[in-house]
């Protein structure tokens, strides 16, 4: 039976167990009872399982009984696969009204990770069903802390990458959506597919005193605000617009009192940039210009730029492979190639800059619902529909299936030769 047919079996079941992660969302990379849950549904799986050291996280190694060739040399290449699922919640508080919504008061799967670790529990059993069709192994990463926690870096330094034996070949990471496309749309893009981002903390040192009197103070507050405006106008003049930077700031805090010139200003801000060149530019740039301003006003200024996560960029080989299987599974109207970036970003990327691979949007809009009006990930709004289910587990089974077989026939791709007809 294809694999498809088998993932539709387990629709029930998924949709059960994406509800009871759902229930207890775990934020950060301490996810104590979100990993009990996926160990319980890998139990009784061929699976070698490895936990986190560090973080909570859980890595399955599935030994593949198919037919594999040796190199060149003689030597037993084995080839492997890695299939990734982030785990960790939201600091959210829930308001969708669903039945299964979120017990824990402040934490809510916003971004629809709870659906991912659904998925790739499917895949580890279509997977296993499979195990003697399998060319090669397939390494499962089930990681905690994407949001902001760079967790993917802790199970890196670990050795998810080489938990078979051997550094994996090709990495495979989906991401759900409550908006954008259309219910079930495959979203893919070779390159450029996510921003990059950093953060940046800026506090500016004044000299308190009485806000009848700010000749007497040094007010931080009037050189934060000129900051704010002048990091847009910075960007509006330094960089050129078809390579864009977007610069938010979430935070402005200063003062206690209306009368009562405060000693510190804090700003706080997230910075998206889709080029390496872009974002060495703000590092140098942003600094330079608050320390400019801070200088005019006769004021010192601490600037904290922090570098968080890198551009995700996805190879062009796998992800015409990841379209190809698309494509035969579910049909080209299935398929959707972004025809520029998005700028959310995600530290699949540090898998991504260390093996080839790719990364692949699902949408979970509600059918029929308006996908360009529904609320966008991370708000308390956000629904994800479970009819996705196994239409995601089941690409993540085929994805592995088909390129370990491409790569134990000596297959640099496993695309198929007529590229599917992309909807952009």
């Amino acid at each position: 039976m294809p694999i498809a047919a088998d993932a539709k079996e387990l629709q029930r079941d998924l949709a059960r167990f994406r509800h009871e992660l759902h229930r207890e969302p775990e934020i950060g990379l301490d996810l104590p009872r979100t990993q009990e849950k996926v160990l319980k549904a890998l139990d009784g799986l061929p699976y070698e399982i490895t936990l986190g050291q560090d973080t909570t996280s859980v890595t399955a190694v599935l030994r593949g009984q198919g037919p594999w060739r040796e190199a060149a040399d003689g030597q037993a290449h084995r080839p492997a696969v890695l299939l990734r699922a982030d785990m960790d919640g939201l600091p959210v508080q829930e308001k969708t009204g669903a039945a299964f919504t979120s017990r824990i008061d402040g934490a809510m799967h916003a971004c629809g990770h709870d659906l991912h670790t659904a998925m790739l529990t499917g895949a580890a059993t279509l997977l296993a069903e499979r195990r003697h069709e399998l060319a090669g192994d397939v390494v499962l990463m089930f990681q905690p802390g994407e949001e902001g926690f760079d967790g993917a870096s802790y199970m890196i330094r670990e050795g998810v990458l080489e938990a078979s034996g051997r550094r994996v070949d090709a990495a495979y990471g989906m991401h759900v959506f409550s908006s954008l496309e259309p219910h079930g749309t495959f979203c893919t893009k070779p390159g450029v597919m996510l921003s990059a981002s950093d953060g940046l903390v800026v506090t500016v040192l004044g000299a308190g005193g009485h806000g009848s009197a700010p000749h007497s103070a040094k007010d931080p507050v009037t050189a934060a605000a000129e900051m704010v405006t002048a990091l847009q106008v910075m960007i509006t003049r330094q960089f050129n617009m078809f390579d864009p930077v977007v610069l938010t700031v979430g935070v402005l805090h200063a003062g206690t009192k209306r009368n009562v010139i405060p000693e510190t200003a804090r700003i706080e801000a997230t910075i998206r940039t889709f080029s390496e060149e872009s974002r060495q530019k703000m590092m140098e740039s942003v600094p330079r210009l608050l320390k400019g301003i801070a200088a005019a006003h006769g004021l010192e200024v601490d600037v904290d730029y922090q570098q968080e996560y890198p551009l995700t960029i996805t190879d062009e080989d796998e992800t015409h492979t990841a379209e190809s299987v698309i494509a035969g599974m579910f049909g080209d109207s299935r398929l959707s190639r972004w025809a520029t970036p998005i700028s959310g970003s995600e530290d699949f990327s540090r898998v991504l800059a260390e093996v080839p691979g790719t990364f692949v949007g699902l949408s979970a809009v509600a059918p029929g619902a308006d996908h360009t009006a529904t609320p966008f990930n991370h708000s308390p709004y956000a629904t994800f529909d479970d009819g996705v289910l196994a239409d995601g587990a089941a690409l993540y089974a085929e994805l592995a299936l088909q390129r370990l077989t491409a790569l134990a026939a000596g297959s640099g791709s496993a695309a198929a030769a007529a590229a599917p007809a992309i909807r952009n």
